[in-house]
């Protein structure tokens, strides 16, 4: 982990690969790092499911003020972070990745509260592949 200043201030912390590597598999295990980036591919059930992804990344992505990467295609779509201004992986993609997992993979029926989620055995209603 480095810390660096400059006349503006502290900079952010960037983490090495080890380090990196170390909070993915406790934080994040369905995220990887590669090429500088960590990165998660979430696979969906039709156009409509990833587009209702990428939403959903945008708008954390924007309240945030801390924006991916994306790809897309058909059914999945990929999420890539990395601070682009401390050239590196800082906290804010973590935090802002851990967000995003948090909403996307969310399965209320699971809570077992009120709100029931997707029916399972209905196709038609089928969104995201859950881990």
């Amino acid at each position: 982990m480095t810390k660096e200043t400059d006349s503006l201030g502290p900079k952010e912390t960037v983490y090495s690969e080890s380090e990196i590597m170390a909070r993915l598999a406790r934080d994040l295990p369905h995220w990887r790092y590669e090429n500088g980036w960590i990165r998660r591919k979430y696979k969906t059930h039709s156009w409509k499911s990833t587009l209702m992804v990428i939403n959903t990344v945008g708008h954390l992505a924007e309240a945030a003020w801390h924006h991916p990467d994306l790809k897309a295609s058909y059914a999945w779509v990929e999420v890539l972070l990395q601070n682009h201004e401390a050239k590196g992986i800082t906290d804010k993609d973590f935090e802002l990745a851990m967000k995003i997992e948090e909403v996307v993979q969310w399965q209320p029926g699971k809570e077992g509260g009120a709100l029931e989620g997707t029916p399972p055995a209905d196709q038609r209603f089928a969104y995201v592949k859950y881990d």
